[in-house]
């Protein structure tokens, strides 16, 4: 082999002087997310983490895994992809939560084709804020630079979340008839059903850059409002008592996801006249010609997660979680045939 025909992983596209460093970048962000029971930073092969030290006597571990999905193109296109970062928290340990757990850790994968330094950093940096925002900690990922594999500034993500509860205190649990329905405000359309508001926007013609015309601000801006975070006031109210279950409204709506939590045969009645969507959900059914039942099994349209709470503690449990900053409505009970059945309409 003559010396001109000699190659490198550089010239073959990957930039391993790159990835040390986005590392270096990263450090400070993910060591702001620091919490008992971390024991090692990044750097390592793997990631240590003390359940002792984070106050466990007898844990159940509990782990949940999830991407963006599609919002990522319109992350992409526009260039603004920090708040990615934290939906990609926030679609694990909305999760997490749901079954009782404690949020511990985190660990996310970016793999892209050419690695940009700058934009990984800004995306690793909403990771760690949405981190903080849980109460986990940042203790590692992995970078994959793929030449081939991703074109242009296309990149993707991957999330590992881990928590923990102790044994016993899983949910759902004790679900009965009667029960009520705790409705949180979502913060947007979330990470969810992108592929089709990706559809509709296609359809009225309108650029990312343009007007929101149901709101301030841009199309695209608009649409990339990150998913509201709900851990640490569940997790209150879950330790005040009387939470049954809970359900974090993805991919499938109220439609699909609240029936996960309900016991065999029982359903659920959801009053769609207690509260408002968002104008921006209203804008979609319009534009797109999305039926209202289309609607409520793909989008959240409002609420991203619901509490089933025994009924002498709806008021009490909806006042501190009111007093925590969430916005709460009474959107319902359990009780009916199995699935969802809905009064009311949504607009």
């Amino acid at each position: 082999m003559t010396e001109n025909s000699a190659l490198t992983y550089a010239q073959a596209g990957v930039d391993i002087d790159a990835g040390n460093a986005l590392v270096d970048r990263i450090k400070p962000a993910a060591k702001s997310t620091d919490r008992p029971g971390v024991m090692s930073g990044l750097g390592g092969f793997g990631a240590l983490f003390d359940l002792k030290a984070a106050g466990y006597a007898d844990p159940v571990l509990v782990a949940a895994t999830d991407g963006v999905g599609t919002k990522l193109r319109i992350a992409i296109d526009t260039g603004i992809v920090a708040g990615v970062g934290t939906d990609l928290v926030a679609m694990c340990v909305n999760d997490l939560v749901c079954q009782g757990a404690e949020p511990l850790f985190f660990l996310d994968y970016f793999a892209t084709g050419k690695l940009d330094v700058a934009q990984a950093a800004a995306v690793v940096e909403g990771i760690a804020a949405g981190c903080k925002a849980a109460g986990c900690a940042l203790i590692g990922g992995e970078t994959a630079e793929m030449p081939g594999m991703y074109h242009g500034g296309d990149f993707d993500l991957a999330g590992f979340a881990v928590g923990a509860m102790e044994r016993g205190a899983h949910l759902p649990q004790g679900v009965a008839e009667g029960d009520v329905l705790l409705g949180l405000a979502s913060s947007g359309v979330h990470s969810n059903g992108y592929s089709l508001v990706r559809r509709i926007v296609e359809r009225t013609g309108l650029g990312w850059d343009a007007a929101a015309p149901f709101g301030r601000g841009t199309l695209g801006a608009a649409l990339l409002e990150p998913t509201r975070l709900y851990v640490r006031p569940v997790l209150e109210a879950m330790r005040a008592g009387g939470v049954h279950a809970a359900a974090h409204i993805t991919g499938g709506g109220i439609t699909e996801n609240l029936p996960r939590v309900l016991p065999e045969g029982l359903g659920a009645i959801v009053d769609l006249d207690a509260w408002e969507p968002p104008a921006l959900f209203r804008w979609l059914a319009e534009e797109g010609g999305v039926s209202e039942a289309e609607m409520l099994k793909t989008f959240n349209c409002g609420i991203g997660m619901i509490l089933v709470v025994a009924r002498d503690r709806a008021q009490p449990l909806a006042a501190s979680l009111r007093a925590a900053g969430e916005t709460v409505r009474e959107i319902g009970e359990v009780g009916g045939r199995a699935g969802v059945g809905y009064t009311g309409t949504l607009w």
